[in-house]
């Protein structure tokens, strides 16, 4: 009975593993399948080998322990770590979690990933056995040139509307808040603890003070001002 049990448990595992395998190569990333009961991996895609500058044989006898040592920023483990434990811990597979991290390449030099983690497989009684793991290289150029443009322009934009920005008051900027997050005047007033007319009030009065007519206007201001 255990036996066959066993045999089914595995053929299911296979089949997965198979399934994946077919086309994981296809895909724009690195495709990881990794066995919770086992802790170790059962399939990595030929890029996420030749990334790491690994073979098969070598990469199936390391514990995931010893894998995420060795290829793993320790540092940005510890950051996403808990949230793939509390995602496994749900036990959803319809679900995913995404983070990223640090991975070694072959070079020696770190570099990073959007990695996903959802879960593959269950096992007979229903826990997590098998996750897939997919993981996107981050173009460290393009990713820091948009960070630096978009600071600039907020920069740029807060010096420029400082003085309007400081003719509201407490009250408005709480307004400026929810109208920039899309709320009606009736969700305001409830929120707020204020009637709708006032809520209405207040809207007026702020667009009066920044000179802006627009949804995107206010949420520029609500953004540049650390209010969403």
């Amino acid at each position: 009975m255990t036996i066959n049990m066993m045999t089914a448990l595995d053929d299911r595992i296979c089949a997965a593993v198979n399934n994946i395998k077919t086309t994981a190569n296809e895909y724009p990333g690195v495709v990881i399948i990794q066995n919770l009961a086992t802790q170790r991996l059962l399939y990595m895609s030929d890029r996420g080998l030749n990334i790491l500058g690994a073979n098969w044989e070598d990469m199936a006898k390391l514990t995931l322990e010893e894998y995420y040592i060795r290829f793993f920023n320790i540092e940005d483990l510890n950051d996403y770590a808990p949230k793939v434990f509390e995602y496994l811990e749900k036990n959803s597979p319809d679900d995913s979690v995404t983070f990223f991290q640090q991975v070694r390449s072959k070079d020696g030099n770190f570099r990073w990933y959007n990695t996903s983690i959802k879960i593959l497989m269950q096992d007979d009684e229903g826990r997590p056995l098998l996750t897939i793991v997919f993981a996107v290289p981050i173009d460290p150029l393009e990713s820091v040139k948009h960070k630096v443009d978009r600071l600039l322009e907020e920069n740029t934009f807060l010096r420029d509307n400082y003085q309007k920005f400081s003719k509201l008051g407490d009250r408005e900027k709480g307004v400026l808040k929810a109208l920039a997050l899309g709320k009606s005047s009736q969700e305001i007033s409830a929120e707020l603890f204020m009637s709708v007319a006032t809520a209405d009030t207040h809207r007026r009065n702020i667009k009066r003070k920044l000179g802006t007519q627009s949804l995107y206007e206010l949420q520029q201001f609500a953004r540049a001002f650390d209010l969403i």
